[in-house]
């Protein structure tokens, strides 16, 4: 559940960037809209710019925080809200355990025609 969770809300982040990106697109058509007049509002153009700015600085620190999240989803390292690395030990130690009661059948199958002979 917590996983389903925590998908919902990095699909609403990744939405609220989209609509981020947005917003700075109608800032550059803001600034590109007023470069074009004859007689430019600068100081509009000084707000537009540090607006378009700060919105590309954060939606970069964001979409740079979801890509080191997918990385380390990709890569199976231990991240918040996943039971993949928990889910593989212990399928490999499943694994480690069935080889080893095989072994030991086939050590007590030897002692036993051993015993026999």
């Amino acid at each position: 559940m917590a996983t389903y969770t925590q998908a919902n809300e990095r699909l609403r982040a990744l939405e609220d960037i989209e609509q981020e990106i947005g917003a700075i697109l109608q800032n550059a058509g803001t600034v590109i809209l007023e470069l074009s007049k004859e007689k430019t509002n600068e100081r509009l153009l000084d707000r537009q710019a540090a607006a378009f700015t700060a919105s590309v600085q954060h939606v970069e620190a964001e979409l740079s925080a979801q890509i080191r999240y997918l990385t380390q989803v990709a890569t199976g390292q231990p991240h918040e809200g996943s039971s993949y690395s928990s889910r593989k030990d212990c399928q490999m130690a499943l694994k480690r355990v069935d080889y080893a009661r095989l072994k030991l059948s086939d050590v007590a199958r030897i002692c036993e025609q051993m015993l026999e002979n």
